[in-house]
């Protein structure tokens, strides 16, 4: 196997597979009442985020770098900066993400790995105490 087929684009099936966990990570957040805290720091309509999450997922999955071409380096800190983001916020994220990853993805490794680095990603994303 080539290291192109190694990335976590490869392995979770490309830019469809990736679609599809980002829209039902939104529709988890859309939903419940769990992710409520996460929900109102959102638009009402939901598709920019959506659309700017899946360009983003396809560069750090590995695939092309289609946030970097529309809008430069993720500063993902930075960009997050304007909303309160603690530990509560930080769980509601990785609650909705994580029944995305077990909906979404079969391969048991990979929605591991992915559920790890997303973990620390979004432990990074923090900006205030508890």
């Amino acid at each position: 196997m080539t290291e192109q087929q190694n990335t976590h684009y490869q392995r979770i099936g490309g830019a469809d597979k990736i679609r599809a966990l980002v829209s039902r990570f939104y529709q988890l957040m859309d939903a419940l009442p769990e992710a409520y805290g996460i929900r109102k720091m959102h638009a009402a309509d939901l598709q920019s985020a959506n659309d700017k999450l899946f360009e983003f997922l396809s560069g750090w999955m590995g695939g092309p770098q289609l946030f970097v071409a529309k809008y430069g380096h993720p500063m993902l800190r930075r960009r997050h900066l304007p909303f309160v983001i603690g530990d509560t916020e930080r769980d509601q994220w990785m609650l909705c993400m994580n029944q995305a990853l077990s909906e979404v993805v079969d391969d048991v490794a990979l929605r591991r790995e992915l559920s790890d680095a997303f973990a620390k990603v979004a432990d990074h994303m923090r900006n205030r105490e508890g």
